[in-house]
């Protein structure tokens, strides 16, 4: 079968006046359709940029970008996008934000209010419909943000450190979350994260990112048993699995660290 995602030979150059920064250095990867893919890499590497340039919001300076077997020139439309701020708009409701992208894409609300609500209750939020998002917790706010980014069935999940700003334990039930999702709807996902243990646990494929210029140094398969546990974070597989990318990072100049910052 086909990929879903081309990556061939990326490349992305920043410049400011007379100062050219060089983000991305000719990373080439395939994704296939359904799986679920996270990439880690230090601060600064690429990681958010690659993003963007997949989603189309963004081109490549050089290099080719295809999903679904066409290249991507524009933003795209069948995807969903997950930040690490929720970004909801605080005078909608829980249910006014979910709907968004059907009012963006000009589609017929009243079709889509089931399948809201369908996600809204998936996520846990049930009884929340009608709140405004001062009134959610942060891990509320961000169930609210990716039940935004599937309401329009999109074929492709683009995540930027969706969970990086939350406490542990929320952090760890929105994995869950997200895996119980992933796991019902087959979904494919790119995940951005910091922390190498978080890539481990929720993948089929990490992608691990050196220093700026990003490159892509392995790309490593997990082969844990799924559905996956909380208790697999302290197997002797996962452990060996964070171990080897921590060691690709630290001998590429990375981190030595089991997390790394937010990126470029």
């Amino acid at each position: 079968m086909p990929p879903l995602i081309t990556i061939e030979e990326v490349s992305r150059v920043f410049t400011s006046g007379a100062r050219m920064v060089t983000a991305l250095e000719n990373v080439s990867f395939e994704i296939q359709a359904g799986n679920f893919v996270s990439i880690v890499g230090p601060s600064g590497c690429g990681k958010s940029t690659l993003l963007k340039i997949i989603s189309g919001l963004l081109p490549a300076s050089s290099g080719q970008v295809s999903v679904g077997g066409r290249p991507v020139e524009r933003p795209l439309e069948n995807v969903g996008m997950v930040f690490q701020a929720p970004v909801l708009l605080k005078w909608r409701s829980v249910l006014g934000n979910v709907l968004l992208p059907v009012e963006f894409a000009k589609l017929e609300v009243a079709g889509y209010l089931e399948k809201a609500r369908a996600l809204i209750k998936l996520v846990g939020l049930a009884g929340f419909e009608e709140m405004y998002p001062h009134e959610l917790s942060g891990g509320m706010q961000q169930r609210a943000s990716l039940c935004r980014a599937l309401v329009t069935d999109p074929q492709l999940l683009l995540m930027d450190e969706p969970f990086g700003a939350l406490d542990a334990m929320t952090r760890d039930d929105l994995d869950m979350e997200l895996l119980r999702i992933w796991e019902e709807r087959k979904k494919t996902v790119l995940f951005v994260t910091h922390s190498i243990q978080e890539a481990v646990f929720l993948s089929d494929q990490v992608f691990v990112m050196s220093a700026r210029p990003g490159r892509l140094l392995e790309k490593i398969a997990i082969d844990l048993p799924r559905p996956r546990t909380m208790e697999m974070m302290s197997s002797a597989a996962h452990g060996a699995y964070t171990l080897r990318i921590r060691s690709l990072l630290a001998a590429a100049g990375g981190t030595s660290g089991s997390a790394v910052g937010s990126t470029m």
